[in-house]
């Protein structure tokens, strides 16, 4: 499935602008999340400091140029599990 978000100009905008601007394509792919997962997770691996800014200079040409904000993403849901682990938190819900 092909998405596209668009921004449109303001009302005086001319006929060129009038059609908007693309800011963001996706297509949706399950297997494309599972691998910027396990490529996210293997890169904090090697670079437990590294920032979201490397991540995507490592890893971006790995992945369509416009998956860097999923990049980000999925390293900020790495680093929280990690937190969680490392603080105690059951990220296990027990059900009684």
């Amino acid at each position: 499935m092909r998405r596209a978000a668009v921004l449109h100009g303001p009302a005086s905008a001319d006929a060129a602008d009038a059609a908007g601007c693309a800011v963001r394509y996706r297509e949706d792919k399950p297997e494309d999340l599972d691998n910027a997962r396990a490529a996210v997770a293997a890169w904090r691996e090697q670079h437990p400091q590294g920032t979201a800014g490397q991540l995507v200079a490592d890893l971006g040409g790995q992945f369509r140029p416009d998956y860097g904000v999923v990049l980000r993403g999925v390293l900020f849901a790495v680093d929280s599990h990690q937190a969680k682990i490392a603080a105690g938190v059951s990220i296990i819900e027990v059900v009684q």
